[in-house]
């Protein structure tokens, strides 16, 4: 098993990236089928309430999403990743699964595992998912429903789990480091390690709403965990230590000190990968929502977003002194959560500096060793 030692796919796949730089051919897309979820999860950037019925309407259809899966597939998609929201929530699961197994798809599908019934199992014994990614809240009941706030949820959670593990489907277990279930980290990571033969994961970094929702952003605000707190539970997992210290030489990057460069984006964005938000829209991560840079795919085909706004989006540019200064040179950012993409979700601008972020990524430099 491997702990989790960055920010998102982009760092773990951080010599992949680099070899893809140049390249226009897709690799694979995520696929969110839907913004609502069953669970409250104040830390969560995207959910919606499961009864939403206008969030439910702007969801794609099989056919849209079929015609999406089939022009990915033109441009060499070789791998899906279904999400959400909670992707269970859909009555025609099983449709949009099976439609894309059946184009050559890898399929891997992303859930809290509440809603997973017997017909689910018999699916997914079936037809193999190349894996599926489970969210563990907490390893009591108290703590886990003080996080989805869902009265039940546990023991859903539980049930869901055993019937994925019984069918003998690939799990992986997964935990945001939060302030309501801080305490008992170590059970989590001690439940997780348990039931899954993969990998255990979890990120203590939490960014904004994609919605901007005030009310739920202070949520997420009141969840996250100081700087020293992250070190400390990360120093305290020696597992997810080890792998950071071991990636170090690809975390910690001194050629990030692009004297002189404005492109806003240097990460791997629209490298090899997409992403389709619950309504159609087309974006070079999961994370990326400025408007100026996504592309309505109900109203265009994908070959023209990966094609052009691509290529757009990875060619902007940032005027700011500030950034330019600061987080454009900075050779660990790869420790931090920023990026363009973040950086829009916390400040309105892609160019925006994060003093939370910069705080973390220097307590974990530091923890590391690291001088300048």
């Amino acid at each position: 098993m491997t702990a989790y030692t960055g920010k998102s796919r982009e760092i773990q796949d951080f010599p992949l990236w680099k070899k893809m730089e140049d390249t226009r051919k897709v690799f694979s897309f995520d696929l969110e089928i839907t913004a609502r979820c069953n669970n409250d999860c104040s830390h969560c950037y995207i959910n919606l309430p499961a009864g939403d019925k206008a969030a439910q309407k702007q969801e794609l259809t099989p056919a849209e999403i079929s015609r999406i899966a089939d022009e990915a597939v033109a441009l060499g998609a070789v791998w899906v990743l279904i999400t959400g929201g909670e992707p269970l929530l859909r009555e025609d699961f099983a449709d949009i699964y099976l439609l894309l197994k059946r184009k050559g798809l890898l399929v891997s599908v992303f859930t809290n595992a509440t809603m997973v019934r017997q017909e689910h199992v018999e699916l997914f014994k079936k037809y193999p998912p190349r894996d599926i990614e489970v969210s563990v809240y907490g390893a009591t009941q108290e703590t886990y429903e003080k996080v989805t706030g869902r009265p039940g949820s546990f023991d859903a959670f539980k049930r869901g789990l055993r019937l994925l593990e019984e069918s003998g489907v690939r799990v992986r277990l997964k935990a945001m480091a939060l302030r309501s279930n801080h305490h008992e980290l170590a059970k989590i990571s001690e439940f997780c390690r348990a039931h899954t033969k993969d990998y255990y994961r979890f990120d203590p970094l939490l960014h904004l709403r994609f919605d901007g929702d005030t009310t739920r952003n202070a949520g997420i605000l009141a969840e996250r965990l100081t700087p020293e707190e992250i070190v400390a539970i990360e120093r305290a997992d020696s597992e997810r230590f080890g792998a950071l210290e071991k990636g170090c030489r690809d975390l910690i990057v001194e050629e990030l000190c692009h004297t002189g460069c404005d492109h806003l984006f240097h990460c791997g964005a629209g490298n090899g990968s997409f992403s389709v938000s619950y309504d159609g829209r087309f974006r070079l991560c999961s994370s990326l929502w400025a408007p100026e840079t996504m592309y309505d795919l109900r109203t265009g085909p994908l070959k023209e977003a990966w094609e052009q706004t691509v290529p757009r989006v990875r060619d902007l540019r940032s005027k700011d002194q500030e950034f330019l200064s600061t987080c454009r040179k900075c050779p660990i950012i790869n420790l931090c959560l920023w990026c363009p993409a973040h950086a829009f979700l916390e400040t309105g601008r892609l160019d925006g500096h994060v003093d939370y972020f910069c705080r973390v990524a220097h307590a974990r430099a530091e923890a590391l060793g690291y001088k300048k």
